[in-house]
């Protein structure tokens, strides 16, 4: 069953509307979207369109599940000052509902494999930017949503770190969750996505596995990279 159905026929802000225009696409149960674009595309403008976070959106965003079961990872943490990683942690479980063993089980997993149980009781404030991207991602991962939409989860985090973001990723997409992700990082994004939404100036310029982009721009065997700077 499908995770995301999105059709947006125009997306802005108060002052700025048309931002974005025609962006449709799905994402289904096990697939991994890759949204791409450069700085300016309208990639964060989709994304808070999708999350319901623009008032002047013409269109559709539907959950075809039900109720929308999601983890949002942005790209700039967003932490509370006074509470410590721990709190932080129980914190979302308390939201999503988890009861106490599963949340302590989730919690300790996840600690130990991004290497932050050390911190468990340290505020996140003190911490590196790659330590606090961290804890987004564990906070995104503790309650196993049937949706994930990632924004530019790559930046600041140590090539360790990626390597088990990924790894989660995968087992998450095997388990039946989709994944919407926004990057720049293009040569990962090749690898790892099913499919990808180029997106430039507002509008949706090409879509699909990396062969029907190779098709949309005449160039069978080329990267994603060069693809996207064909197209662009």
């Amino acid at each position: 069953m499908g995770k995301l159905q999105v059709n947006i026929e125009e997306a802005g802000y108060e002052g700025r509307t048309g931002v974005i225009q025609d962006i449709r696409f799905s994402v289904g149960a096990g697939e991994l979207v890759g949204l791409i674009g450069p700085n300016g595309a309208g990639k964060s403008t989709t994304i808070k369109a999708v999350l319901g976070l623009l008032k002047d959106v013409k269109g559709k965003v539907e959950f075809p599940g039900g109720a929308p079961n999601y983890a949002y990872i942005p790209e700039h943490p967003v932490l509370y000052e006074e509470l410590t990683l721990w709190e932080h942690l129980r914190l979302a479980a308390s939201a999503f509902g988890l009861d106490e063993a599963t949340f302590e089980a989730r919690a300790d997993e996840l600690l130990e494999r991004f290497r932050l149980k050390a911190a468990k009781h340290d505020l996140p404030s003190g911490f590196s930017k790659g330590m606090q991207q961290k804890l987004m991602l564990i906070i995104g991962f503790i309650h196993e949503p049937e949706l994930y939409i990632v924004d530019e989860p790559f930046i600041g985090l140590d090539p360790r770190a990626i390597k088990e973001f990924l790894e989660m990723l995968e087992s998450e997409r095997v388990r039946g969750a989709g994944v919407l992700m926004s990057t720049h990082v293009l040569d990962t994004a090749e690898k790892i996505c099913n499919s990808f939404l180029l997106v430039n100036e507002g509008r949706l310029i090409a879509s699909g596995q990396l062969q029907d982009i190779r098709d949309k721009c005449g160039l069978p065997e080329a990267s994603l990279f060069d693809c996207f700077h064909a197209l662009t």
